[in-house]
């Protein structure tokens, strides 16, 4: 059977996005195992994640969002942008307009900006450890977890804070070896350290100055993307708890940026970014 679907990305991070409202078929029974073969770049449509909106009582819509392996992340900022576009078209939403995502996280409000852009509250970060969650009691703005690269490995400033941001992330400050840090190696040996019981996302972060970071990214469960939302929420969070930029960043991803603010009134975090539209299809699964 026939699966139709829209190819999208947020700064170079795809998705297949496929709208089970309108499609009857067996085969969205197992969503897992069917993100796998969508998500396969020989094989099925290719793409970092595989993201599924329904109908929801909570919410204008509901997503489900599975990585290349079949794990299921609790929110992705970018697919939240996508589905939050689509949505928009479909309803003809001028700017202004808001709606509300129903996801593992909870429900996300996204507003439609000028320029095309979408702007998400991702919520108020979460800083404890067992909300993270991790294994053992730490203080989670200097997790010790020592990397083979540090520079110095007895320098506190070396060692990496963790954020909840609706899933875990994990950020280290590089600094300009940012670009050729090998985040393969040391993001899928820190995603599956036993710290982490629910796994991790990784990040490596250069700070430029106070208003910009250059980030890096190893998304759990797809391995490195070109960017990713909640990423980029997480290590604003990160270098902001540390004092080392405003309160609003740009963060410059491999595939473009995206703007996040920290609010201090209300203790929300705002992504604010582009989508894109690629293709529309279907196919024989």
């Amino acid at each position: 059977m026939a699966i139709k679907f829209t190819k999208m990305h947020g700064l170079g991070n795809d998705f297949v996005m496929i709208d089970m409202r309108n499609q009857s078929n067996e085969r969205f029974a197992d969503l897992p195992n069917l993100s796998i073969e969508l998500a396969h770049r020989k094989f099925g449509i290719g793409c970092d994640q595989a993201v599924f909106m329904a109908n929801s009582q909570l919410a204008d819509l509901k997503i489900s969002i599975f990585n290349v392996d079949g794990s299921e992340p609790e929110i992705c900022g970018n697919a939240a942008r996508c589905a939050a576009q689509l949505y928009f078209k479909e309803i003809g939403a001028d700017i202004g307009a808001v709606m509300t995502l129903d996801t593992l996280a909870g429900v996300v409000s996204c507003r439609r900006a000028e320029d095309g852009l979408i702007r998400v509250d991702m919520g108020e970060p979460r800083l404890e450890w067992d909300q993270i969650p991790l294994r053992d009691e730490c203080d989670t703005l200097f997790v010790p977890i020592i990397i083979p690269t540090s520079s110095n490995p007895d320098d506190s400033e070396n060692l990496p804070i963790c954020v909840n941001v609706g899933n875990p992330h994990c950020v280290f400050i590089v600094g300009p070896k940012v670009e050729s840090f090998p985040i393969e190696e040391i993001g899928a040996e820190v995603e599956h350290l036993e710290l982490f019981p629910a796994r991790t996302n990784v990040e490596f972060v250069h700070v430029q100055d106070r208003a910009n970071i250059r980030m890096r990214v190893w998304e759990r469960g797809s391995g490195v993307t070109m960017a990713c939302g909640s990423a980029a929420c997480a290590s604003a969070v990160a270098v902001m708890r540390r004092g080392y930029t405003d309160r609003t960043v740009t963060v410059h991803m491999d595939g473009g940026d995206l703007i996040i603010e920290w609010n201090a009134e209300n203790n929300r975090i705002y992504m604010t970014g582009p989508t894109a539209k690629v293709f529309e299809g279907s196919i024989e699964i």
